[in-house]
């Protein structure tokens, strides 16, 4: 271990030492980073700079997955019953769509409930009802589920696929260049074109809003059937950036709500607007649709276009997971979504311009924080980067090298963390030059 110093800054102690005193628990203060941390039960010997990788849950989520772990032990039958299969009002997975929708700036009946952003794209592409010779656009920066989402719905409806690049050199991302890609690379028998918002290989974070409007007016020559597709892998844009979903100009957006969101593990959700629903056909049968259900007892096919609702895949879920999302939603709502994507700015450029300035580090992520988001990738001369994880990790730094075919360092920070959590990683990164 590289003997270094680390005095764990105010935002790093955990809700245990937050609650000792006399004076009790202190009331969460969203306007106090210290506050904020003081919510998750994160070990305070560590600074956490994996927030891409899978959220700790703050106080609100863990106590109510708690409480509807306690009511499920206590009477299964009646709780699922009465909170899934009964009254409209009552029934949980519509809070949480709607504090979706919020948080997304759209409406309730426009969000699907999923357990990932794979299961999302993966719902997605295989509903689409692609035809022979049309073909799914995408990049060659994608990660591994939304490549194999693509490939296996086209493998499933005879359809083709194709990945373009968006740069040459990621750290000086053009996105005038990016969106001048996209526009030359779409064909006739393009139906689809399918990109993640922030790419976890190098931290890009692409102006979604701007390749939509590219999309738009190709598509105005398109007859509705034949017109582009917008899906977007939203992942890592979700609840860094302060930018409504809705009003992006996708056609469909898939992204886990157990990563910057902050939800219970295994949660995740759709967004489309109701005329994109329609050209969907479900692939797993859903129990949150009345309709579904009662054509199947009445022996008729389901009447209307598919809904949200019809895609939100069945089977018996992690209710008490499923549900407490809404208190994730309302979490990071109170905080504020444009609070947040500044804090995470701040820390992460804190991130990039500490490793620009050191000469045995290439750093791969834009400095802009308009083109990035809380993602840093990087390398340091003479090291492999799973062994720059490997000794980050020995000296109480959590980062991880991308599991890419070129594989990258990776520090993320989010609003868990402080610039001292920064500084001990630079500290050790700055200490392996020449070593």
């Amino acid at each position: 271990m590289v003997d270094l110093s680390y005095t764990a800054g105010p935002a790093s102690i955990g809700i245990e030492e937050a609650s000792h005193g006399e004076a009790g628990p202190r009331p969460f203060d969203p306007n106090d980073w210290n506050s904020v941390r003081a919510q998750f039960l994160l070990s305070p010997d560590l600074a956490h700079l994996s927030n891409f990788y899978l959220a700790s849950n703050p106080k609100p989520v863990r106590d109510a997955i708690t409480k509807y772990r306690k009511a499920f032990d206590e009477d299964p039958h009646s709780f699922l019953d009465d909170n899934m299969f009964g009254r409209e009002e009552d029934m949980l997975w519509r809070t949480v769509c709607a504090e979706a929708a919020e948080y997304v700036g759209g409406r309730a009946d426009e969000i699907a409930l999923t357990t990932s952003t794979t299961m999302g794209l993966a719902l997605t592409y295989n509903g689409l009802r692609l035809k022979p010779g049309q073909e799914i656009l995408t990049t060659t920066h994608e990660f591994y589920p939304h490549h194999e989402a693509i490939r296996l719905a086209t493998e499933r409806w005879g359809a083709t696929m194709r990945a373009i690049s968006l740069y040459e050199s990621s750290s000086d991302f053009s996105v005038d260049e990016a969106v001048a890609r996209i526009r030359a690379a779409i064909r006739p028998e393009t139906r689809v074109f399918g990109v993640a918002w922030v790419h976890s290989n190098t931290g890009v974070r692409l102006p979604i809003t701007r390749v939509a409007d590219v999309i738009a007016d190709l598509n105005r020559d398109r007859d509705e059937e034949d017109r582009v597709l917008l899906v977007v892998d939203g992942v890592h844009g979700f609840g860094v950036a302060d930018e409504d979903v809705a009003s992006m100009g996708c056609d469909f957006f898939s992204a886990g709500t157990h990563k910057w969101i902050l939800g219970p593990r295994g949660t995740g959700i759709m967004w489309a607007k109701p005329e994109n629903w329609a050209l969907l056909q479900p692939t797993i049968p859903s129990l949150m649709s009345k309709e579904t259900s009662a054509a199947w007892r009445q022996d008729r096919r389901p009447a209307g276009p598919t809904e949200a609702a019809w895609i939100s895949p069945g089977g018996f879920a992690g209710y008490e997971h499923q549900w407490a999302t809404a208190e994730a939603f309302r979490f990071v709502r109170r905080i504020g979504r444009k609070r947040i994507q500044d804090r995470i700015a701040e820390l992460n450029s804190r991130i990039k311009e500490g490793l620009a300035e050191m000469g045995h580090v290439t750093l791969h992520t834009p400095l802009d924080p308009e083109v990035s988001a809380g993602i840093v990738t990087f390398d340091v001369e003479g090291y492999e980067p799973r062994n720059v994880a490997k000794i980050l990790r020995e000296n109480r730094v959590i980062a991880n090298a991308t599991p890419y075919g070129v594989p990258r360092v990776r520090l993320s920070a989010g609003i868990v963390n402080s610039p001292e959590d920064v500084d001990l990683a630079l500290k050790v990164i700055r200490s392996l030059k020449g070593a």
